[in-house]
């Protein structure tokens, strides 16, 4: 019988729904909070404080002030009870053992094999046609040898290549796959973690081969270019072979009889001691609600300093909820992994991990908050960690001191990044900061000088390793996981390697040029009025990557051929050149650039128009069907300064380079006009420069231009001189004429 949905009347004439329907109501209201903001941040900001309380006070929750590794019993405890039980960290530790031994089984995919001496047998051939080929002189065949190779030879390899005979390649093509065939299916194949040294090993057999020399790169390049894996791991056979290795291996039983002293006093526990305190139940845990609540009440005050500060400081970070996640997990993270180092317990130096606390690494926060977000908030999260580092060790202040003079000095240390060895750099000053203040505090405290030592160098320098290697380590998948583009990021992409930037500089290099000296003249602008001048440097670097679809429609890149605007109308012409906006967008978002750098692409001409092909078409008679909008950007204009920088930086390189004669008073008269032409087009209306930033862009582009263009002296002519030398020293090699009467 199907059920109803309908509503039914109760005793007392109230009105009951059915279970379904206050179910399906329920759900919709559960529905409606998940998409109210702040619904969202009141349950991260539960969870958060939640996962923080349990970090902080576990220690609080399970009561093992007695019962730690490594520290001394105060009694002896003797067996109640006669139990027999298993050591399950003895029977795991040698299972582990035992599935380490029994390794992994690999097989062989004879496709591969095939494939790779296809691959080089192919590449072969190609060769041989090329060189076989009588309708192409060699520096065809070079050309054309160029672009079938998929590994780089140099264009004298090349050169020998294309004068050597097909007979010689197909020889040279049976030999190394021969050696290929050889190596790929010798035992277990080539497996991942042993292609590198099947590489170097049939690389050394072709030297033993004795090619001639460019023959000899030629095979190493298709072996290091083609040669693959073919070994692979059989999951399936091979955790069956580990769970049988394991399964082998009996539990590790443990036999405890009644009145058997299991430590005695002053005896140091040992991971022995405490499996059979564990199993005989005497470390059951006791619960501290008073502890466990005043540690929730510390880390909701402390959150609630950072939320005000924010509030009052730095209304973005406040108003963007990625920005409050990535900060609440920096902190678990860290806090986790500072957990984690203080349970560390080394049983013959109980005294030396009672002093693990100085190894946490709270400088990893500080310099992730900085790099990410903001210098001032790093360095009061790293206040606000300390403190809960101190709780987290009982107390002990001393740990989190240091951790607060080491986090500091990882914040100032990160704050002008501007290549990622300076992530390296910055683990040195913290390891220095942390030995100093660790020597401090260890006197201070009155520790033995031996111990004082040892954890000065020891942990200290630890902690600023440490601090480096998850900071470098993080920075990757905290960018791309909260699409934040650090300075790293923005390093990465500035480097000359770049493939973009290389197909700039091989396939418009005016272009690229130009692009180089308009982030030489942004980015100082950027330093001049505070804006990001690392982010306008690389935004400049590909501002005009588009241009690469076309090159030659654009006059930098021109080369004194002939140009091609000359044979379309100016309709035409300015649909090509505006193109290079959008087709620089779909490249930028092709090869995942930063979307600072994509915004930067976009708005760097606004909707301004192209008033040469403008003006061209009003000279065709055309003057009815002629609109502004033809011939205009698509927009939109720049919403940032940086983006805002660039253009201006952009425009006025192209009009200080057609400039002929450029006296310092012509390029300001220029660069001023520009700047005034922009503002009165509107292209700076959406962004948040001021007049006075636009006076000190413009003195900076004038400053900048004037270094790069400035007047050469003009040499004078020498030949006379040298000429004039020379018949003088001619003449006084002459013999001397004999006397006599005229």
């Amino acid at each position: 019988m199907k059920k109803s949905n309908r509503a039914v009347t109760g005793k007392g004439g109230e009105i009951v729904l059915p279970i379904s329907a206050v179910k399906g109501k329920v759900a919709a209201v559960l529905s409606l909070l998940a998409k109210q903001r702040k619904v969202r941040r009141g349950s991260a900001a539960i969870l958060f404080l939640f996962l923080t309380t349990v970090i902080i006070s576990s220690d609080f929750i399970n009561e093992k002030s007695s019962m730690i590794v490594g520290q001394v019993s105060p009694t002896t405890v003797k067996a109640e009870k006669s139990i027999v039980f298993e050591d399950k960290n003895k029977t795991a530790m040698e299972r582990r053992q035992a599935a380490e031994k029994a390794g992994n089984v690999y097989t062989i995919d004879p496709q591969v094999s095939v494939a790779v001496q296809k691959d080089i047998s192919d590449l072969a051939k190609k060769l041989s046609d090329v060189q076989s080929d009588t309708s192409l002189d060699v520096a065809g065949k070079v050309a054309m040898l160029r672009s079938i190779f998929p590994f780089v030879m140099q264009d004298a390899e090349l050169n020998d290549l294309a004068h050597a005979t097909a007979k010689d390649t197909m020889q040279v093509e049976s030999g190394i796959n021969n050696l290929v065939a050889e190596a790929m299916n010798d035992g277990d194949g080539i497996t991942q973690d042993v292609l590198e040294e099947n590489k170097k090993s049939i690389n050394n057999k072709i030297v033993g081969m004795r090619f001639s020399k460019v023959y000899e790169q030629f095979a190493k390049g298709a072996v290091d270019y083609y040669l693959r894996p073919n070994g692979f791991i059989q999951s399936d056979k091979t955790r069956q072979k580990q769970e049988e290795a394991m399964a082998s291996v009996s539990p590790v039983m443990v036999s405890i009889k009644e009145g058997e002293k299991i430590i005695g006093e002053g005896e140091i526990l040992t991971e022995e001691h405490l499996a059979k305190l564990q199993a005989l139940g005497i470390t059951r845990p006791k619960l501290h609600l008073s502890s466990v609540l005043g540690v929730l009440l510390l880390v909701v005050l402390l959150t609630v300093v950072v939320l005000v500060y924010l509030y009052q400081q730095n209304r973005e970070i406040y108003e963007h909820p990625g920005h409050l996640y990535l900060l609440g997990i920096i902190v678990l993270v860290v806090l986790g992994v500072g957990k984690a180092i203080i349970a560390i317990n080394v049983s013959r130096w109980p005294e030396f991990s009672a002093q693990f606390g100085y190894m946490v690494p709270l400088a990893t926060a500080g310099m992730l908050i900085a790099i990410l977000l903001d210098s001032r908030l790093a360095a009061l999260m790293v206040a606000v960690l300390s403190l809960m580092l101190g709780t987290m060790t009982d107390n002990q202040l001393r740990f989190g001191l240091v951790g607060i003079i080491g986090g500091i000095t990882g914040v100032y240390s990160v704050s002008k990044l501007s290549q990622r060895g300076d992530l390296v750099r910055a683990g040195i000053y913290i390891s220095v900061a942390n030995v100093v203040a660790i020597f401090t505090v260890g006197l201070a405290n009155n520790i033995h000088f031996g111990l004082l030592i040892s954890s000065c160098l020891a942990l200290g320098i630890a902690n600023g390793i440490l601090s480096s290697v998850l900071t470098n380590g993080a920075l990757p998948f905290l960018e791309g996981t909260f699409r934040i583009t650090s300075p790293v990021r923005l390093l990465e992409f500035s480097h000359p390697n770049n493939i973009l930037l290389k197909r700039l500089l091989t396939e418009a290099p005016g272009t690229y040029h130009h692009s180089i000296i308009v982030g030489n003249l942004a980015e100082a602008a950027a330093d001049a009025v505070g804006g990001d001048s690392l982010l306008v440097r690389v935004g400049a670097y590909y501002h005009d990557i588009g241009k690469i679809k076309r090159p030659y429609f654009f006059i930098e890149n021109q080369m004194d051929c002939e140009n091609p605007h000359d044979k379309i109308g100016p309709s035409l012409s300015t649909l090509i050149l505006t193109s290079h906006v959008k087709d620089g967008v779909e490249m930028a978002r092709e090869h995942k650039l930063p979307q600072g750098i994509v915004d930067i692409i976009e708005q760097h001409h606004g909707d301004s128009m192209v008033s040469y092909f403008y003006h061209k078409a009003l000279e065709n008679d055309r003057t009815e069907s002629v609109t502004e909008e033809e011939f205009r950007y698509e927009g939109p204009k720049p919403q940032t300064r940086e983006a805002a920088i660039v253009m201006l930086a952009d425009s006025v390189e192209a009009a200080v380079r057609s400039l002929q004669n450029r006296t310092p008073a012509r390029v300001e008269g220029l660069v001023r006009k520009f700047v005034k032409d922009k503002l009165n087009d509107g292209q700076l209306d959406e962004c948040d420069l001021t007049f006075k930033d636009l006076d000190i862009i413009a003195t900076s582009f004038v400053r900048v231009l004037s270094g790069i263009f400035h007047s050469r002296v003009e040499y004078p002519d020498l030949s006379q001189e040298i000429e004039r030398r020379k018949k003088r020293v001619s003449f006084r090699k002459q013999p001397a004429g004999r006397g006599g009467a005229g």
